[in-house]
Parts: structure tokens; C-alpha cells; sequence
């Protein structure tokens, strides 16, 4: 008896498990075939302020991206970002914290709008971060113009120049999220920071 009803709990086990994962990969899929609802027009803005104009130019920086929406990763493929920090800048560990979170947090507002369902994806994923490094702006730089060739987001900080670097200062850039092998074509030969 007591065998009959311990296959029976290996059964119910089994079946629960299974069932598990056909709904969370059913639930994952039916998110990446979802028509996106249209979005009601925003209200009439003031007249931009100095202020208003500087996020006007942020603007014209994501025109220079590629197609954000176009990167689709698969139903159970891991997602990263990737957080390339200058170390010629000589910037302390608190100041590096700082500027990866305005990195991160540009990246998600990059795809919030234009990627959603990315953004899904990588927050149910385990949202994944990685530090690297490099050593000039200039390898900065080139490494953005990869990302966005290969439409991924792609943000570079530039310091205020209130504590420890000069104004303008680009000190960190920020890559995806996105599907790893993708974000390992721009950023796999980099060093861990």
C-alpha cells in the first residue's frame, strides 16, 4: 500500500512540475506575441524650458539608434547588461555605484517605450548586470556605435563635474539589456571590472 500511493506522490509531483513550466513557458510566449496597444497622444507641452531643452537633446540622442524594437530575444534565452566603466578617470567605488545606476536606468527608459516586452523578458530572467572596463573614452565611443549597429540600446554618461571628474566627463555606458550572445558581441572581449 504504502508503495502505491508513494508512486502516486511521484506521479502528482511530476505532473505539477510539468504543468508548471508548460504555464510559465505559455505565459512567457503568449508576452512576445502580444500586439502592442496603441498609446493615447501625449497633452500639448509649455513652452521647453533650458532644462526641457537639454532632455530635447537626450532625444536627439536615441534618434541615433537603431531599431530597438527589432531585437526579440528567445523564449528562455538569458538577457544582460552590460555596464562598461572608464578606469583612466580614476573615479571612486561610490562614484562608479552612481553612475552604472544612471547608466542602468537610461538603458530601461531607452526600451520602456520602443521595447517592452524586452524588458519583460530580462526582468523575469533575473535582470542580469555586468561590470566591465575599459581604458579611454575614445574605446567608450566605439563600443556604442557597435551596440547601435547591432540596434541594441546603448547609453554613455556624462558627469555633471560636481565631485570628482571635469563637467562632460562620458564615465560610464551602459549596453542592452538584451540577449547575451548579442551584448557578448559588443562587450565579450572586455575585462571584468
Amino acid at each position: 500500500m504504502s508503495s502505491l500511493s508513494t508512486a502516486q506522490s511521484v506521479v502528482f509531483a511530476v505532473s505539477l512540475l510539468a504543468s508548471l513550466s508548460a504555464g510559465y513557458a505559455l505565459g512567457a510566449w503568449s508576452s512576445h506575441v502580444k500586439p502592442l496597444e496603441p498609446k493615447a497622444s501625449p497633452p500639448a507641452k509649455p513652452e521647453p524650458s533650458t532644462e526641457a531643452q537639454d532632455e530635447s537633446d537626450s532625444d536627439e540622442e536615441e534618434a541615433a539608434d537603431g531599431d530597438l524594437s527589432a531585437v526579440k530575444p528567445g523564449l528562455f534565452e538569458p538577457c544582460k547588461l552590460a555596464l562598461v566603466v572608464r578606469t583612466d578617470l580614476d573615479m571612486s567605488t561610490g562614484k562608479i555605484a552612481a553612475q552604472c545606476g544612471h547608466a542602468t536606468l537610461a538603458c530601461y527608459k531607452a526600451l520602456q517605450h520602443t521595447n517592452p516586452a524586452l524588458l519583460r523578458h530580462w526582468e523575469r530572467t533575473g535582470q542580469a548586470k555586468i561590470a566591465l572596463k575599459v581604458k579611454s573614452e575614445e574605446e567608450l565611443l566605439e563600443l556604442e556605435a557597435i551596440a547601435k549597429s547591432l540596434n541594441l540600446a546603448a547609453r554613455s554618461i556624462c558627469d555633471a563635474g560636481r565631485t570628482q571628474v571635469s563637467a562632460g566627463s562620458r564615465t560610464v555606458l551602459g549596453v542592452g539589456p538584451g540577449p547575451v550572445d548579442l551584448v557578448n558581441k559588443v562587450t565579450g572581449k572586455l575585462r571584468l571590472l
